[in-house]
């Protein structure tokens, strides 16, 4: 932290796969919450850099191309460019949304390789490996399926087993079959590889673990289940042609491996680093990733703060701290992991074919991207999975939205329009409902902001719905309309307070709601430099309640929320699915 308290954050969100437009639960589980404590900590005033990239390499994005019809390269240009968008529509703040496919991220992940192999943490061994004769190809880990020999699961994959957690080889599985083409003709070959010596890291990787008291629980507990079970050499190369190729030191094709790659969770978390040096490319500025990554050149001072989904959490507290440590360079590790549960639908899956779930550009087409990203972090799935329902989203959205927020808002811009010619007023002292509101909002600010230091993202939601609850509560005992038919002095303090309250439900709306808080403080004539939620902005509240200029012209906006009716309930029900 700098001498005047202004922090550099380094924010990542698990980078979303090419093959497809990413659904609400992928949405909630990394990139959202990511944006929302990016914003969050710019209106605090700090330095942050928010970074994703779309992760491209590995089985999926080459059989997809192949079931297009056109290249892997054509094919990932397209849908980075596909999720691109859809980022933009949902208000995604990234400061550089890269691609695992550049030339930053091919050069980066070699080097590791040929740095880790020099420190004695990489080597070439002959494993076995599933092949399947129908299909004419090696099937990497997640595409051969079969029984778990642990827990008798019968859909579990190769690397990993969704039942009960386990990590897996897939040699292991019982009954093992193709998920290309569901193929049981498939047998064990043998095949050359490098192998990351993850086992030898064992205790470093403990150690750092243990110190990291200040991550979730969530995240602990996994990394932690991963360490008790103890950690196994990984293969760290596939037999693919797309991907990052294996190169010597010297630049030449490392011999036996021209037709190898790297595996894609070997290259994609070293894209973090490569979409940063991307990004101070595109600043022209090649240089300014480094002091963002590099601890001897000014990294050491950065909060570097990861958010991802449960199932992503082992390969970032084990495989690329093992690759970050084991480099024996001044690498940057990560401070903070905050890790999600499921966004279920209806308690199910999510599911393209099936018809069940809304996807990113889908949600966009029904509604503006607010009343999603209110509804995922009001219901975030911190402490276990949440299930999304559109009965629960109707709710979400009428009450908190369109009944608490927007209809206070809409009420005290609209009266002061009428009343008071659309003009702060000036007259009237300050009473009961005033010193009221002083002390609510004495309490709950700083716990707003105590819960998105936390990352606690439901309790962040819910304490800026109380304070909106707060205000429409002060409208009540202040009963400017009341009092404006015998005293006009005591309705204008009433009216000012509001429109006070208005400006700041704005800005606390920022991070969470960007689209519907700009219309506000907008609507208020807020300037750009006074929408800052700095300790120093927020600390005296009497203030805030009176910081609007008196006589200030004001303009009521149009509607914020519009309230979900129950045929439109229906139409998505039978469209996107719903309960059976």
């Amino acid at each position: 932290m700098t001498a005047t308290g202004k922090r550099r954050i380094l924010v990542t969100s698990a980078l979303p796969y090419i093959n497809g437009v990413k659904h609400l639960g992928n949405l909630a589980g990394s990139m959202l919450p990511a944006d929302v404590y990016s914003r969050f900590q710019r209106l605090r005033g700090h330095d942050v850099l928010y970074i994703c990239a779309t992760d491209e390499h590995g089985t999926p994005a080459e059989l997809a191309a192949q079931a297009a019809g056109i290249s892997v390269r054509d094919y990932c240009d397209e849908q980075h460019e596909i999720q691109k968008k859809a980022g933009e529509g949902f208000e995604l703040s990234y400061d550089h949304f890269g691609r695992s496919s550049g030339e930053e991220n091919a050069r980066l992940t070699q080097h590791f390789a040929n740095v880790l192999e020099a420190n004695g943490l990489i080597e070439e061994r002959v494993m076995e490996q599933v092949y399947s004769i129908d299909d004419g190809r090696f099937l990497p880990d997640r595409y051969v399926e079969g029984t778990c020999p642990h827990c008798d699961y019968e859909k579990a994959r190769g690397d990993q087993c969704d039942n009960c957690g386990r990590l897996l080889d897939p040699v292991e599985l019982i009954d093992p079959y193709s998920a290309v083409s569901g193929s049981k003709n498939v047998e064990v070959r043998e095949t050359r590889h490098l192998f990351l010596r993850q086992s030898e890291m064992q205790e470093t990787i403990r150690d750092w673990v243990e110190a990291s008291t200040d991550w979730p629980a969530l995240a602990r507990s996994i990394a932690l289940k991963w360490l008790d079970e103890g950690l196994r050499d990984r293969a760290i190369t596939r037999d693919l042609s797309w991907g990052v190729p294996v190169i010597n030191p010297d630049g030449s094709v490392r011999d036996g491996f021209e037709n190898k790659v790297f595996y894609v969770w070997f290259d994609a978390p070293i894209e973090y680093i490569g979409a940063t040096e991307e990004w101070a490319k595109a600043k022209g500025n090649p240089d300014a990733w480094r002091s963002w990554w590099r601890t001897d050149e000014g990294a050491d001072e950065v909060q570097y703060v990861q958010f991802m989904g449960k199932d992503n959490v082992a390969f970032h507290t084990v495989g690329f701290p093992v690759t970050i440590m084991g480099s024996k360079e001044p690498w940057k590790l990560v401070d903070q992991l905050k890790a999600f549960n499921w966004v279920t639908w209806y308690g199910g899956k999510f599911s393209t074919s099936n018809k069940r779930g809304v996807f990113m550009d889908q949600a966009l087409d029904l509604l503006p991207a607010d009343y999603w990203r209110w509804y995922l972090i009001a219901n975030a799935p911190e402490g276990s999975d949440a299930a999304f329902t559109w009965e629960g989203f109707q709710s979400s959205i009428n009450s908190d939205l369109a009944n608490v927020l927007g209809n206070f808002v809409n009420r005290i811009t609209k009266y002061c329009a009428s009343k008071f010619d659309g003009k702060v007023p000036a007259a009237g002292d300050t009473g009961e409902a005033e010193a009221w509101m002083v002390s609510e909002l004495e309490t709950r600010l700083p716990q707003l902001v105590q819960h998105y230091e936390n990352m606690d993202f439901r309790k962040a939601a819910a304490e800026t719905r109380a304070i909106w609850a707060a205000g429409n509560e002060y409208l009540t005992k202040a009963e400017p309309w009341v009092k404006y038919k015998n005293n006009v002095d005591e309705a204008a303090i009433g009216v000012r307070t509001g429109l006070n309250l208005a400006a700041l439900f704005g800005i606390i709306a920022q991070p969470i709601i960007p689209e519907a808080a700009k219309m506000i403080l907008d609507a208020l004539n807020i300037p750009d430099a006074n929408r800052t939620m700095t300790a120093e902005g927020l600390s005296d509240v009497r203030t805030l309640l009176d910081a609007l200029p008196h006589g200030m012209d004001i303009a009521p906006p149009d509607v914020l929320f519009r309230k979900i009716e129950d045929d439109q309930v229906a139409e998505w029900t039978e469209k996107f699915g719903g309960e059976d």
